[in-house]
């Protein structure tokens, strides 16, 4: 054993108390991997940053501070109550949100919290404060919140240390104490003699104090007694307590919470621009993985921000652990052990043997997964399609002695089958069933989905022939009466030239209706693509330079705004000339998007790979490109020119 002098105070270092916490942490990594599906990095980064708060906690003169930021359901708080039951932090671990309103909690200081929990004994401790979004010092116009409650939040997050109560508090609150102390003791005197009483024995100060009080003494005077043994003391005893505290100078002092492991957790919108897709379930979940990925730590700042004042943003320090949603393999996955808790639990529960088929599987991620929800409505879902069916099944095998159970799902005939067998026996239930989100789909009528059929070929194969990429997805039949289709795209680096595209592709989804049904029967679907492509036109003139007759900012802010009318008629004209090169382009290509709408009509979705093929044969250049990948020019050979 080793010794280590910190500041003038001299620790014994534990060598085999360092090993055995490092094992445990090496332990919790592995279980916490088992319990959650796709945040792998986040994990194995937490247990790293949190590794010297775990093994060498005394060394520390500040907490540590991790943030944990993720849209909703992706596992943020239940990581970090999961990984505080394996360390066995039980005890010494408390959940706060901080909110701006004045019935969130009876306290009005962190301090007053943490005290609470009894945190202000210098001993480790985990807090973590959940949705801190929720506690924003700046509101939408960028304005200061006045805030009334935890203003010493920000300086628990500076240094660890807290103001304690000053001389004048702290004596105004043994005085009111010792009143307090008087009048019970007259009212329980007086109470006795209404009683008709006689016992002089009786005194009041020879009672307990009783927990209540004994958690108030300990928080305002730090006592050094636990609670339970306080809780025990008579008011003779607290009484003599209370006046010597008020005589040690240690109840002045700051409260030094540096051996504390801060986690901060929220979902920050500003950041996860998807976040507000809440009822998307056709997007591929791979597509917004890629997005989410590509988050870092600046984005997160920058984010934070909105909400907060920049030396505040500063205080939450550099360690942000950013939780991309999930993966379709993660999602994928997540049923496959939902199934499997659910087929062990029928085995040790009811003795029947339970087999899933995949066409289960797949019914329950098709109306399960929303990708930006997270895990949440696929525990749900679960419980919709199997759990709920499996009840009456297991009802009817256990009436006739069948210990066998293999359910799937009949597609063509949209029934749950459950073939239950036995000794010499079988039987096979059929139950009518079509998935929720399966249902919303089916009701789309068909006239209306192969117009948005057209309207997405068109976005579709003026992205293939500006850009050469196939589209990550191709969709007209959605679970989202709000939505009628997309075409999704890869992110593309803004140039002069690849503006002038992006808007043809916006404009091409309208033209492909006008080419194919006549102008008279194209829809008001365009309505959303004409205001992004007109968007990008303004910039194009009035914000980046591109038209040479117009070199100065036509957008600038804070009274040094040109007059934009001079522009009106270059975007117009503008649009008017893009308009009539996509409905050339459409045109050239019109045996393609016959062929390409026939074909997204009749399946609703298309993959990159399958509009891949198609467009190759119709001689035209494309390739596939995963979720994530950024679009833009080889600038390097440009160079070598």
């Amino acid at each position: 054993m080793k010794t280590l002098n910190l500041n003038t105070t001299t620790f014994k270092i534990d060598k085999k108390l360092i090993r055995d916490r490092k094992d445990r942490l090496e332990k919790v990594k592995i279980l916490l991997k088992q319990d959650f599906v796709g945040i792998d990095e986040v994990i194995d980064n937490l247990l790293d940053y949190i590794q010297i708060w775990y093994l060498m906690p005394e060394i520390l003169s500040r907490p540590i501070i991790v943030c944990l930021w993720g849209m909703t359901g992706v596992g943020k708080t239940d990581l970090v109550r999961r990984m505080v039951r394996y360390l066995e932090f039980q005890d010494r671990f408390a959940e706060m949100e901080l909110g701006n309103s004045d019935d969130t909690t009876f306290f009005n200081s962190v301090g007053g919290l943490l005290s609470q929990e009894g945190f202000d004994d210098g001993k480790p401790a985990i807090v973590l404060f959940d949705e801190i979004q929720r506690f924003n010092t700046v509101d939408g116009n960028g304005e200061s919140v006045a805030k009334t409650k935890f203003s010493d939040f920000w300086q628990l997050l500076s240094d660890g240390r807290l103001p304690k109560r000053g001389k004048d508090q702290i004596e105004e609150y043994v005085a009111e104490y010792m009143l307090t102390q008087r009048r019970k003791k007259r009212k329980a005197e007086k109470e006795k003699e209404q009683e008709g009483e006689e016992d002089n024995s009786y005194d009041y100060y020879d009672r307990e104090i009783g927990l209540w009080e004994a958690r108030n003494l300990k928080r305002v005077l730090r006592l050094e007694e636990d609670v339970m043994t306080l809780a025990e003391m008579t008011h003779y005893q607290v009484i003599e307590l209370v006046l010597d505290a008020t005589n040690d100078k240690a109840v002045y002092e700051p409260v030094d919470y540096s051996r504390l492991l801060i986690l901060i957790s929220g979902n920050l919108d500003e950041a996860f621009h998807m976040a507000g897709q809440t009822a998307e379930a056709d997007i591929d979940a791979d597509i917004f993985h890629a997005f989410t990925k590509k988050i870092t730590s600046v984005d997160i700042k920058h984010a934070l921000t909105n909400r907060f004042r920049p030396e505040q943003v500063a205080r939450f320090g550099n360690i942000h652990l950013i939780y991309a949603s999930l993966r379709r393999a993660d999602f994928e996955r997540l049923i496959r052990q939902e199934v499997a808790r659910i087929i062990t639990k029928t085995l040790e529960r009811y003795g029947v043997q339970l087999t899933v088929g995949d066409n289960v599987l797949q019914l329950i991620y098709r109306n399960g997964v929303f990708p930006v929800q997270g895990v949440r409505p696929v525990f749900s879902s679960v419980v919709d399609i199997l759990e709920t069916h499996l009840s009456k099944f297991l009802f009817e095998a256990l009436q006739e002695d069948l210990d066998r159970i293999v359910v799937d799902y009949d597609n063509t005939h949209k029934e749950i089958v459950a073939n239950m067998s036995g000794l010499h026996r079988h039987r096979e239930i059929r139950l009518p069933f079509v998935g929720r989100m399966d249902k919303i789909r089916v009701n789309v009528q068909e006239e209306k989905v192969l117009n948005v059929s057209v309207h997405e070929a068109g976005h579709a194969i003026a992205y293939v022939a500006l850009f050469g990429l196939a589209p990550l997805q191709l969709k007209s039949r959605l679970a989202d009466s709000y939505a009628e289709g997309f075409t999704f795209p890869h992110e593309i680096y803004l140039t002069r030239d690849s503006l002038v595209r992006k808007i043809m592709v916006y404009l091409a989804g309208g033209l492909a209706e006008e080419l194919l049904f006549g102008p008279g029967n194209a829809t008001i679907g365009r309505s959303h693509d004409r205001v992004m492509a007109t968007r990008l036109t303004v910039d194009y003139i009035r914000a980046y330079g591109f038209d040479p007759n117009f070199q100065a900012n036509y957008l600038q802010d804070g009274g040094y705004s040109l007059d934009i009318r001079a522009t009106d008629r270059a975007v117009e004209h503008m649009i008017a000339d893009l308009v009539a090169q996509t409905r050339q382009l459409l045109t050239d290509n019109q045996d393609f998007l016959l062929d390409l709408s026939g074909r997204l009509a009749g399946t609703g979705s298309l993959e990159a790979a399958e509009v891949c093929a198609l467009a190759r044969m119709y001689g035209l250049e494309v390739e596939v490109r995963a979720e994530g990948y950024l679009h833009l020019p080889d600038y390097t050979a440009m160079l070598k020119r």
